[in-house]
């Protein structure tokens, strides 16, 4: 039996035994449906982007998200790729950041530069599903095939196909065992399971709309909602909408069947391999067991966090810097895109030359549309001091921010023989500075002498990120190869410890916690999902202690951690969700906070000093947000009932670690400074801790009142009591009895006035 309404139907599904639900979500609007005939895809979906075909001209492509906003919203943008219709397009199925379009201008175009194709009218593009950044390229002519790491053709020459088969596979998506089927223009939408036996194909739904279809396209199966059981979700691309179809089975708890391992986002092998004869599979994701233990953990009642219900919240728009223009969105992910203190904020600009825009956290405004100052380089720069040339710029900013553009910086460090990508200071030494780079080498500069004082070795592969330890003892390094190293450079230039590190290979980031006693290691696992690893500092060789899934994303989760709370703060390039954990000494280790989600994805955050926090508002942490065109304040804040007073509990004496506690030479030499502390108390707040105890305020009367006995004319007589008290005394005189009377004149004009208004008002009410 099928019961269909308007969107919402429930259905008999034969493969799940068990009742579907199938709802259309919210819509997204501002859409634009391409009318015109191709055989190619007009919608197309990865984990995290969608992208559709415009009516517009310019061979325009829309661009949303997958799911909608905190505040439960699409935004919804369109870039130019080619100069005429676009007639296909398909989503990496490794990256969800790659897309790949082509148009009848006979190009093919994705996120690198544009590859140049010999095709004619409507040519159509794959991606192959176990190479990476393999192409295929099909139009009336043939096929080519091309590397798209390469920008080249792996064939020579066209090679004919059926473009009948292109035609039907445009229009039938198939996945996990369910098949659904809609044409372009028509309002249908059919749902077929697919057998092994007869009957091979068994229907499950037939979808009526009332708005006709322009395309669809399923969203992996990686991106669907486990807590309400989806099963499948279809876009529906229409004239002015795109309408998301979920699939859901009602159930309980979580139920294996329902999800079997899936393809994961690791390919199986190059583009390179697959022409030279290899055929890979992709390794299966067990998602249904991750999914299963991430639902299952969430019901058991543990230990909670005192920072549980901590609150993420931009600031005022009074203190933005709106109107930023230029802004490079490309940085590499070895870096963090831009940073920050407490008095300025510095952004890379899509500038020839490498050019860096600094800006004045204590003016905030509008910028204007001229031109501003800048730090010029002569060759392009990422982590704000380095450049393609593999020397380290170090530039002095005068007080009161830049009033003209700085072409020669303070000193030069040369020394590394490949490209830059990571620089960390040291947190006690004043003018002590290691870098890490593509030969495979971390090095450490004195910025007082200009030159290299030590050379660490060891890494046999990219070096995805370093970090001192909070004494300044330590460099730890995580790297490319799949290792966690740990060196003491002061006594030697080779590791004193390493352990097997994320088996991912997208990018990781490190940073000491609890003290310095562990480790903890954003990354990747072999599924290419991000995770959050903690390793204990004196033992890496036994690899990680505790692990915590976050999502699927392509961007690096770059880490922040407070040591004054021990709360680990955690965003990417391009997410919109901030993530807030706060890491313990001891299991469980990891304890899952409150998320804070932004309207619109953001380069990145920069966490600020301490004393910018205002404490009376409980605010335990404020960072830097970098949007498409603003730079915005966030406040972390937690919230509490007695904010008159000082809360003492979340805000020890912080360390000032602003300010050097030694000089380079004198760490060289083997001195180990440490950090005056301060208070963050206000003279004028008592802390929480000394505040008065209330006194509890007796809401019932004692026991003994109640217990006493009392005879029954006792009772009668408090009865009647009450009665009379409700009534009132029925010898008081009357209120009207008190009134006055008036003269008899009186009485005859006020029957005049009476009489001459009322016939009046009788005849305006009819």
């Amino acid at each position: 039996m099928i019961l269909v309404t308007r969107f919402v139907f429930i259905l008999r599904c034969p493969v799940l035994e068990q009742y579907c639900c199938v709802s259309v979500q919210g819509w997204i609007a501002s859409v634009r449906g391409g009318s015109f005939s191709s055989q190619g895809k007009h919608i197309t979906s990865s984990c995290s982007l969608v992208a559709f075909n415009t009516d517009q001209a310019g061979g325009m492509v829309g661009l949303t998200s997958v799911n909608a906003a905190s505040d439960g919203k699409w935004t919804v943008t369109q870039i130019s790729c080619h100069t005429d219709l676009v007639t296909d397009m398909d989503f990496s199925p490794f990256d969800d950041y790659l897309l790949a379009t082509c148009s009848a201008d006979e190009t093919v175009s994705h996120d690198k530069p544009v590859i140049v194709c010999v095709c004619v009218w409507s040519p159509l593009v794959l991606f192959h599903p176990a190479a990476s950044e393999l192409l295929a390229v099909a139009s009336v002519r043939g096929l080519q095939v091309w590397d798209v790491t390469r920008d080249t053709a792996l064939t020579g020459k066209h090679t004919p196909v059926c473009a009948r088969f292109s035609l039907v596979f445009s229009y039938f998506t198939l996945n996990s065992g369910l098949l659904t089927v809609s044409g372009n223009g028509e309002s249908v939408i059919d749902c077929f399971e697919v057998n092994s036996s007869e009957p091979f194909l068994s229907q499950v739904s037939h979808c009526l709309t009332d708005l006709s279809t322009r395309g669809t396209a399923l969203v992996p199966k990686l991106a669907l909602d486990v807590s309400c059981c989806e099963v499948l979700r279809l876009l529906q691309l229409t004239d002015n909408f795109i309408v998301p179809i979920s699939y859901q089975v009602p159930r309980k708890d979580f139920h294996a069947d329902l999800y079997p391992d899936t393809v994961g986002h690791t390919p199986a092998m190059t583009a390179e391999d697959w022409w030279k004869g290899e055929n890979k599979k992709v390794l299966t994701s067990q998602r249904s067991h991750s999914w299963g233990n991430h639902w299952i953990a969430h019901k058991k009642i543990g230990p909670s966090s005192k920072f549980r219900h901590i609150q993420g919240a931009v600031l005022h728009r009074d203190t933005h810097i709106t109107n930023l223009r230029g802004l490079h969105l490309t940085t590499p992910g070895e870096c963090d895109g831009f940073c920050a203190n407490g008095q300025r904020v510095a952004v890379p600009l899509a500038i020839a030359g490498g050019q860096i825009a600094v800006f004045e956290l204590s003016q905030p405004g509008k910028l204007p549309d001229t031109a501003l100052p800048t730090i010029q380089n002569s060759v392009n720069v990422y982590p704000f001091r380095t450049g393609d040339d593999a020397k380290i710029r170090v530039w002095q900013i005068p007080k009161g921010g830049l009033t003209e553009t700085l072409t020669e910086p303070e000193c030069v460090l040369r020394g590394h023989t490949e490209k830059i990508y990571s620089i960390k200071f040291h947190p006690h030494a004043s003018g002590l500075l290691a870098s890490s780079s593509y030969d495979l080498t971390v090095r450490l500069w004195s910025l007082g002498t200009g030159e290299e004082v030590k050379r660490l070795s060891g890494h046999q592969d990219q070096i995805f990120g370093i970090a001192w330890s909070p004494d300044g003892k330590l460099l730890a390094t995580v790297c490319k190869d799949g290792k966690v190293r740990l060196y003491d450079p002061r006594k030697s230039t080779l590791p004193i410890q390493e352990g097997p590190g994320p088996e991912g290979h997208r990018g990781a980031r490190v940073v000491w916690v609890c003290d310095g006693k562990y480790l903890l290691v954003s990354g990747f696992d072999s599924r290419s999902e991000r995770q959050l690893y903690l390793f204990s500092a004196e033992s890496l060789a036994s690899g990680s202690v505790a692990s915590v899934p976050a999502d699927v994303s392509p961007s690096t989760l770059i880490p922040f951690y407070d040591p004054d709370t021990s709360v680990l703060i955690l965003t990417g390039k391009g997410d919109t969700r901030v993530y807030t954990y706060e890491i313990l000494p001891e299991a469980p280790y990891f304890m899952e906070c409150s998320s804070f989600h932004s309207s619109e994805p953001h380069k990145g955050l920069c966490f600020l000093p301490k004393t910018e926090c205002d404490v009376r508002d409980v605010e335990v942490a404020r960072a830097i947000r970098l949007g498409k065109s603003t730079i915005e304040p966030v406040a972390f804040r937690v919230p509490r009932v007695k904010k008159e007073f000082f809360q003492d509990d979340v805000f020890p004496e912080t360390a000032v670690w602003w300010e050097a506690s030694l000089t380079a030479a004198a760490w060289l030499s083997g001195s180990n400074g440490q950090h005056r502390k301060i208070s963050l108390q206000p003279k004028d707040m008592m802390p929480v801790s000394e505040a008065p105890k209330e006194v509890p305020v007796r809401k019932y009367l004692p026991s003994s009142v109640y217990l006493e006995e009392k005879t029954d004319e006792q009772k009668k007589e408090e009865l009647l009591s009450a009665m009379v008290a409700k009534l009132g005394n029925r010898e008081d005189p009357l209120p009207q009895a008190s009134c006055e009377g008036v003269d008899e004149d009186e009485w005859v004009s006020e029957e005049l006035t009476t009489h001459t208004h009322t016939p009046r008002m009788i005849h305006d009410t009819l």
